[in-house]
């Protein structure tokens, strides 16, 4: 599971949002880049944690942030999630999972008694140039932003 720490370097990914646009950790340099990873798009956590990154994204804007969230769906999946909640944020589609696996996200989960692999829902906070900042491992969904803000 999660090897990356704060002070460690983030690692250089490349994936397309919703668009089919291409992100890469080189495009934020010069910004603070908070990358959400959630595990499935439209699902209640993960939607009451984007809008709340949504309903305060003009604060990121404010202090020099971007935000990408990632998760395992397709570019059509992050593509409707993003149009019906109206995020101001790209969304990128990490199918082959590279992204996941990159930043250690992707691991043993149980959920009602069951135990699967899935994405677990981490946010990592990287600076002007690319060292993580943070990393958020007990995502308050609802006061996320907060988490990030504070």
């Amino acid at each position: 599971m999660i090897t990356l720490k704060k002070g460690d370097k983030a690692p250089a990914f490349s994936a397309i949002d919703q668009d089919g646009n291409t992100h890469n950790l080189s495009d934020y340099k010069g910004k603070k880049l908070v990358v959400f990873f959630y595990p499935k798009a439209n699902t209640p956590g993960c939607t009451a944690e984007a809008c709340d990154l949504r309903d305060n994204f003009e604060r990121f804007k404010a202090n020099n942030y971007a935000l990408l969230g990632v998760s395992a769906d397709s570019a059509k999946a992050q593509a409707k999630f993003k149009d019906k909640y109206e995020f101001p944020f790209p969304l990128l589609a990490d199918e082959d999972k590279a992204v996941i696996e990159a930043f250690g996200v992707w691991g043993p989960k149980k959920f009602m008694g069951r135990e699967y692999d899935g994405i677990h829902r981490i946010t990592f906070v990287i600076d002007e140039n690319g060292t993580i900042e943070e990393v958020i491992d007990k995502v308050k969904t609802k006061e996320h932003a907060a988490q990030i803000l504070k």
